[in-house]
């Protein structure tokens, strides 16, 4: 089992930025990837970005609604994942959780992902 905690989330002013933190526990994040996904209140889960290791190489994918603005990159040493989010919109604004799995799957369907942080939250002031 790995358990999942995210930090870093915030009340912010739209343009601004944050870097979001995924600390895991208890063993490492998936062999198969790690992702970000955020949800408002009565909403689906969104897919917003992911990481995804085969061999030696790692990839990256984006929702359209925030690439060019947010980076998501791992911390191997301190067994953490982050998402530098830039130029924050109000419509950014979610709770955005952290997931891993170690099973192959869509990497943007949040039912991939077996396991889930508990979420931190993210408020962009217009």
């Amino acid at each position: 089992q790995v358990q999942l905690v995210e930090s870093g989330g915030g009340l912010v002013q739209a343009g601004d930025s944050l870097r979001l933190s995924c600390a895991a526990s208890g063993r490492t994040f998936g062999t198969y990837g790690t992702g970000w996904f955020r949800q408002l209140p009565g909403k689906e889960r969104e897919f917003v970005a992911a990481l995804r290791w085969r061999g030696r190489y790692t990839y990256t994918d984006y929702a359209d609604s925030v690439r060019g603005r947010c980076t998501i990159s791992n911390n191997y040493a301190k067994n953490t994942v982050f998402l530098q989010m830039n130029s924050l919109k109000p419509e950014d604004t979610a709770v955005y959780y952290c997931a891993t799995t170690d099973s192959t799957g869509p990497f943007y369907d949040p039912g991939t992902y077996g396991y889930w942080g508990q979420g931190t939250q993210v408020t962009v002031s217009s």
